[in-house]
């Protein structure tokens, strides 16, 4: 993919996925996961220039990409957030990378959470891109709440009604979760939202979302103990992070050492403002 010059495509196989990814760069391993519903290609504004500084991973979440997009199980567990971050703590192993950086937005941040609490030895820093954990936002759930995210809520159903209602409108439920910002889908390359439709699975995603309200909560609720390595939380000034959630607050509860703040942009931060988020991460990892 040209999109990332000079990072080089690997496809590991983990205990329960096959992950595909991309590398590049030298310095301190870095890691990047990404969100919904794009894949590890949305870093391609901000991976070429942190490689200057730092071995950067940028892989494809298991249901996203080209990973591994397994059938879900009953209880969704195969989709867990639990499972997702031992996927990329087995990725960063046989790369040689027994601690890291990480970053995440988005499902890819529900995800590094996970993994901090997991395997915090494992964790150098934690940043996490416009959202507040997911237990908060679920128990924090009102009428503008829902409105704003009815994906959450849609997406959950059973299926496989919200796949059937997905695959009928194709690329263009795609444009439309990218487009909601101020900015529509200007800021996003086309060549990058083209590999976003072309590996656009609906089952696997709708059983990212179904793990997050079922068994994600589960696993959260039985360990409340706060993360310890020093926390980064950004999010977009016109999103809804910004609007309904004190973010820096709500992960205050959850980790010990907490900075951070609104960028001028919307949700897709690292399409919409890769300069200061490059800035960011490098004075909060350098510090």
């Amino acid at each position: 993919m040209s999109l990332l010059p000079g990072f080089v495509q690997r496809r590991v196989r983990a205990s329960g996925a096959a992950i595909n990814l991309r590398i590049g760069g030298e310095g301190p391993p870095l890691l990047l996961l990404h969100g919904y519903p794009q894949t590890h290609v949305m870093w391609h504004k901000v991976a070429p220039q942190l490689a200057r500084d730092y071995t950067v991973v940028c892989p494809d979440l298991r249901g996203y990409g080209d990973s591994s997009k397994p059938r879900g199980l009953p209880d969704h567990s195969n989709y867990s957030k639990r499972a997702m971050a031992l996927d990329m703590v087995e990725v960063m192993e046989s790369l040689g990378f027994v601690a890291f950086h990480l970053v995440g937005h988005d499902r890819g941040a529900r995800v590094a959470h996970r993994l901090a609490r997991d395997h915090g030895r494992r964790v150098r820093t934690l940043t996490v891109l416009d959202i507040s954990p997911t237990l908060k936002m679920y128990e924090s759930t009102n009428m503008q709440f829902a409105k704003a995210y009815y994906h959450w809520f849609f997406l959950i159903q059973e299926a496989p009604l919200p796949e059937k209602m997905i695959s009928s409108v194709g690329i263009n439920y795609i444009l439309t979760r990218l487009g909601r910002g101020k900015s529509g889908i200007k800021v996003f390359d086309r060549r990058a939202m083209a590999e976003y439709a072309r590996c656009f699975d609906a089952h696997a995603t709708c059983e990212d979302y179904r793990a997050a309200a079922t068994i994600d909560l589960v696993h959260d609720r039985k360990n409340r103990q706060k993360i310890t390595m020093p926390v980064l939380a950004l999010w977009g000034r016109q999103g809804v992070i910004a609007a309904l959630f004190n973010c820096l607050q709500d992960w205050r509860e959850v980790a010990t050492d907490v900075r951070g703040r609104a960028l001028p942009c919307g949700h897709f931060i690292p399409e919409e403002r890769p300069r200061e988020l490059v800035e960011e991460l490098r004075r909060f990892c350098n510090r």
